[in-house]
């Protein structure tokens, strides 16, 4: 199988489905895991109409052995790996005086955590020239004190993905955050295509001026 592939994690229906729309139109063959079945399989009807071949995955990511062997049993279907995309976070209106450790934990192992999930399994399948793209957003650095776990996933989202980069950089592989500086709206200069062709630019960015951070801001 010659065309490339991505496997974008947390496919629903806003920035996710964006995004393998977008790849998808440039010859991409997709991978979709996520929770919502009904979501994956009109996504997965979409795509293939339009000439993409479409694995979808139905899991939990904070399940980490059933997310592993998803994203191990995509990868093995495809064979390669070349942008593994991850986009979900979990929004929790509770502040920090009501929040609770074993909610903000909770909402860390997916907005954080399942990347390191995700990652491990498609490694294998990633060669030279293959990235690591995630979905940012401004509340890494001006949190909104009302959804105080979010913040607390997307800096530490970031920060990973620093170390991801320096990690597999040595093997040609690079990673980039894409940090939304703007609430995701239906429409306007964040509407999901828009931030999806943010997304596909730092992916494209000259491996000698590579920044691990990219910020759009509409």
């Amino acid at each position: 199988m010659n065309r490339p592939v991505i496997v974008v994690v947390g496919a629903g229906p806003g920035v996710g489905a964006a995004v393998a729309r977008l790849f998808a139109r440039e010859g991409y063959d997709v991978g979709l895991v996520g929770r919502d079945a009904a979501t994956l399989r009109r996504l997965a009807d979409e795509l293939a109409g339009a000439g993409a071949t479409v694995h979808p995955a139905v899991v939990d990511l904070v399940d980490v052995p059933a997310a592993s062997a998803a994203v191990s049993d995509l990868a093995e279907a495809f064979g390669r790996v070349d942008v593994l995309h991850f986009n979900p976070s979990v929004f929790r209106e509770k502040g920090p005086l009501v929040l609770s450790v074993a909610e903000l934990l909770d909402d860390v192992a997916l907005g954080v955590g399942a990347l390191l999930t995700v990652l491990q399994a498609a490694r294998p399948f990633m060669g030279e020239g293959a990235r690591v793209t995630v979905t940012g957003s401004m509340a890494a650095d001006r949190p909104w004190h009302r959804a105080a776990s979010l913040g607390v996933q997307k800096a530490g989202l970031r920060n990973l993905v620093h170390s991801i980069d320096a990690a597999l950089g040595p093997a040609g592989i690079r990673a980039v955050s894409v940090t939304v500086r703007g609430a995701l709206a239906p429409e306007g200069p964040f509407a999901p295509d828009r931030v999806a062709a943010a997304i596909r630019a730092a992916a494209a960015q000259p491996e000698d001026s590579w920044r691990t951070e990219v910020e759009y801001a509409g």
